[in-house]
């Protein structure tokens, strides 16, 4: 089965938190996606790129490109919120359907909001884990949002593991998938985070290559993830120091998570996400360099 190759938003430095980086308009990020070489993207924060499905359809498809997922954060494990976290995934999902695009809606947690998971982000223990009531409660959330999606849109739900949330490490991702439905909810495997949470990628396809149903590439700088945990640095700190590089300057083994995939038959998405600030150089010319790299390695 083929695999076809995207590229985020984040990689121009559109990210989740406030703050972090220097705006880039959404037409130039489109642009500039197709320009490297790219066949997809994600839809970024609500409101990035437009909200209503006719003109979203046009700026996506006017490019060449296809919409292939969306990030939507949900503090799982607080009850209180899991209502207004299932409504927003449902709005993004109905935004996704109605302009024609056969994406995922990519689950994660609230990332970056916990101070005690934000600022222990690489270095997580057991002592800092949800207890067997809260990871019900994280499962139940995690459910009841792809029943929801799956009902409202046909579109269907991929768990995204995250560095500063509450799902961070290999172990905390089989908590929780040992939890949900394997046929409601799937995986979203991503390297980087899965390495900055202490785990191997290779690992992981080969205990949930059935529940991989959508990956993202993203490389993790071991020498620099090093240095945030010997100086106590928080999760944010690791970014704006440049944690996830650039595909192939880390230490993140792609050739050997191609050819895992390939031997499992993944026909998905790769998603490349590479975490930018405005200090690390140029976003296109990043994309170029990651787009042909995966090249080199026959994607």
């Amino acid at each position: 089965m083929t695999i076809r190759v995207a590229n985020a938003p984040c990689s121009w430095g559109i990210l989740e938190f406030d703050g972090m980086a220097e705006p880039i308009g959404a037409m130039r990020v489109l642009d500039e996606i197709a320009a490297s070489g790219f066949a997809g993207t994600e839809l970024g924060d609500w409101g990035f790129l437009p909200t209503q499905p006719s003109a979203l359809r046009e700026v996506i498809t006017s490019r060449g490109l296809e919409l292939v997922g969306a990030f939507v954060p949900v503090p799982l494990s607080q009850p209180d919120q899991a209502d207004a976290g299932i409504a927003t995934a449902v709005k993004t999902a109905r935004l996704l359907a109605e302009a024609d695009a056969n994406a995922f809606i990519v689950l994660s947690d609230d990332n970056g909001t916990d101070p005690v998971r934000t600022q222990m982000a690489g270095r997580i223990g057991a002592e800092h884990g949800l207890s067997d009531a809260q990871w019900d409660v994280a499962a139940n959330t995690a459910n009841r949002l792809a029943q929801a999606v799956l009902d409202a849109t046909g579109l269907k739900t991929v768990f995204h593991h995250h560095a500063a949330g509450v799902v961070e490490t290999p172990q905390e991702t089989a908590a929780l998938l040992s939890r949900t439905d394997p046929d409601l909810l799937g995986l979203c495997l991503d390297t980087g985070h899965w390495t900055y949470g202490g785990g191997d990628p290779l690992a992981a396809i080969q205990e949930w290559g059935e529940r991989i149903w959508h990956v993202h590439f993203k490389d993790c700088d071991g020498q620099v993830a090093a240095d945030v945990a010997r100086r106590e640095g928080d999760y944010f700190s690791a970014v704006q120091q440049g944690v996830f590089c650039e595909l192939g300057k880390g230490v993140v083994d792609f050739p050997a998570i191609v050819q895992a995939l390939q031997a499992r038959a993944y026909g998905g998405w790769i998603v490349v996400e590479q975490d930018v600030l405005p200090s690390m150089g140029t976003p296109l010319l990043s994309a170029v360099r990651n787009r042909g790299y995966l090249a080199r390695l026959g994607l």
